[in-house]
């Protein structure tokens, strides 16, 4: 299986965003992250883990607390690489790219639900 069967729809917003901004987009729309954009760059990724951290700053720019030089994969990435890249760096979302474009995400969740399709070596590592 790969990073494109199982990636979700991606929201995005730009760096100058307040913090307070993205944690009503996020609620809003029932998700647990943004990626942060600039033209057409990833520069960042905000967890809902961020906006509990940073709390006391919600009048902060997300380019302030946002996790930076973000890993991304390719929609033909095998999952079973997908679940190791994410397990060696403790990271829970990958964006997913296609031609140099953002296209998705996949976070943990969406492996779980796919844990069928896994290679049962890499599972039991």
């Amino acid at each position: 299986m790969k990073a494109g069967e199982i990636m979700n729809k991606v929201m995005v917003i730009d760096e100058n965003v307040k913090l307070k901004d993205a944690a009503r987009i996020m609620a809003e729309k029932r998700i647990g992250c943004l990626v942060v954009m600039t033209k057409d760059k990833i520069v960042g990724v905000l967890s809902e883990s961020d906006i509990v951290k940073y709390v006391k700053k919600l009048n902060s720019k997300v380019s302030l607390v946002m996790s930076k030089d973000v890993l991304t994969v390719d929609v033909s990435e095998d999952i079973d690489n997908v679940a190791r890249i994410m397990s060696e760096n403790k990271i829970r979302r990958l964006p997913v790219m296609n031609r140099g474009q953002l296209v998705g995400i996949i976070t943990t969740t969406d492996l779980i639900a796919n844990a069928d399709a896994l290679n049962e070596s890499f599972i039991f590592e």
